[in-house]
């Protein structure tokens, strides 16, 4: 597969544009928000490629065979439709590629992280009828059908098989050491989603330096959501450093430790240095 290169500046701003838009919602949309992301990825998933993956998400809706009723019923019923009938899932290589976090090459691949792979689930189940959520598991992200008390969830990284009380927990303990909170099954709003699907982009970015591209944009789209770690600021001037705009990235520096001095004179003092070494850099 062809390298991903973001889109053109004015194309970028764009799709930036409504991306904070759609974040300000309401309702945000959490597929509308997910391929949005991967505009800023990809250059060439134009609007004709964002209506057509909406569009895809409808077609598996519809080839539900029946409306089941319990949530047993909705997670079998989707599991055999997208993990068994179509071969949802993921595999370990899957994290070692871009791909797995952008939601329209989830559809075309039908391989993705957890995350993607539960919003395929999610926005499917969602549009069928099923009373569907995502659940933020520490370290793997599930999908969760019914009220508390008749909660059923299922993985779909392993094509959407129904979890047990124990499995869930050895998730946790896997994940954490820690055993599994029941305040850690509740629906995962979309926004706290979308946060969780750019911070693993900006983990796949920081392990390949040549792509701070990808980790800037992505740090610029979590900045546009109402809510986000202050620390991204940080992250963003470090970025602007590492790509050679020192001076943006020192005013941003020096911004930041402003924020920080209120609470922590010796952080903003380090900070403040670092703004000085960067506009050193200049000379």
């Amino acid at each position: 597969m062809r390298p991903l290169q973001p889109p053109e500046p004015a194309r970028s701003a764009e799709w930036r544009r409504r991306f904070g838009e759609e974040a300000r919602a309401e309702r945000p949309d959490l597929s509308a928000l997910c391929l949005l992301v991967g505009a800023q990825a990809d250059g060439e998933l134009t609007e004709a490629g964002m209506d057509a993956a909406q569009i895809e998400l409808d077609r598996l809706a519809g080839e539900l065979p029946f409306r089941p009723g319990g949530p047993r019923s909705w997670a079998t019923a989707l599991s055999e439709h997208l993990g068994g009938g179509l071969g949802f899932r993921g595999t370990p290589g899957d994290y070692q590629r871009l791909e797995s976090s952008l939601l329209d090459k989830v559809l075309r691949r039908r391989r993705g992280l957890p995350i993607l792979l539960s919003v395929v689930w999610m926005e499917v189940a969602r549009r069928a009828g099923a009373p569907v959520y995502g659940v933020a598991l520490p370290g793997h992200f599930v999908v969760g059908f019914g009220p508390p008390e008749q909660q059923v969830l299922v993985d779909p990284f392993v094509g959407g098989r129904v979890l047990t009380g124990t499995d869930a927990e050895l998730l946790v303990a896997g994940a954490t050491g820690s055993p599994l909170d029941p305040s850690m099954l509740t629906p995962a709003d979309p926004l706290d989603v979308v946060l969780r699907i750019l911070n693993n982009i900006r983990a796949w970015s920081a392990a390949r330096p040549e792509r701070s591209d990808v980790a800037l944009w992505a740090v610029d789209l979590a900045l546009l959501l109402p809510s986000h770690p202050a620390r991204l600021r940080y992250e963003r001037a470090q970025l602007l450093v590492q790509r050679g705009d020192f001076l943006t990235g020192a005013t941003e520096l020096d911004a930041y430790a402003e924020i920080v001095a209120a609470v922590d004179e010796p952080a903003a003092a380090r900070v403040r240095s670092q703004a000085h070494a960067a506009r050193a850099m200049l000379n």
